[in-house]
């Protein structure tokens, strides 16, 4: 694969990113086929460097931390800089090869996974999280609606934590889940739906124009 190197300055200093140099090589019939096979990992998407921007200017202090679509891992990097306990995860097992090299080339510590989010029993078993991460994923409206029930899961304190029973779970309050979005119609839509069930604070991102953050808590949790 031909690929060239980026380099992302963040808060918590620069990243070096190795990426594909032409996604659009990477097209095959399959993925003309059928559109979940679109190699949109192989870019670096301005809403995910608005999530890096954001994550490395917090301090996570060991908090488990998940990212959804992660692509080229750029925010799961960002995280785990910031302290927290990465797990990076994308339906596509190049965007997962990706992730673990540039993490790798960066020294960051994160473990990653192959994840669907119709079958998202991998990540229910690491469930609950402190912290979600996720960017630009809203670009079609049956993705808002795989989060809706997916995200209660990934951050609601009353789930079980697995493995070791003396492993710390979510805090009482429950998780904290941050998505980046360029202003795609789905968003709007996913965001109405979800402020049924969460409450919902959405900033500007003070690094990449055009960018939001939207920032949601479940409702029976306390305020920020």
């Amino acid at each position: 694969m031909d690929t060239i190197e980026e380099r992302v300055a963040l808060p918590g200093g620069e990243v070096d990113l190795i990426r594909p140099r032409d996604a659009e090589a990477l097209l095959t019939e399959e993925a003309f086929a059928d559109e979940e096979f679109l190699p949109y990992w192989a870019e670096l998407w301005t809403s995910g460097i608005a999530l890096a921007h954001d994550v490395s200017r917090r301090s996570l202090r060991g908090a488990r931390t998940v990212e959804l679509g992660c692509g080229l891992a750029l925010p799961s990097i960002a995280a785990a800089r910031s302290g927290g306990r990465v797990l990076a995860t994308d339906w596509s097992t190049d965007a997962v090869e990706a992730a673990r090299a540039n993490a790798e080339k960066n020294h960051a510590q994160i473990e990653t996974a192959v994840c669907d989010w119709a079958r998202p029993a991998p990540l229910l078993a690491r469930a609950p999280f402190d912290l979600v991460l996720a960017s630009d994923v809203l670009y079609e409206a049956r993705n808002g609606l795989m989060l809706l029930r997916l995200l209660p899961l990934l951050v609601n304190p009353t789930v079980r934590c697995s493995g070791d029973r003396r492993s710390r779970c979510a805090p009482p309050q429950g998780g904290r889940i941050l998505i980046a979005d360029p202003g795609r119609a789905a968003a709007e839509e996913f965001i109405a739906s979800a402020r049924d069930r969460f409450d919902v604070d959405t900033i500007m991102s003070p690094r990449c124009a055009h960018v939001v953050i939207h920032r949601l808590r479940l409702r029976s949790a306390s305020p920020r």
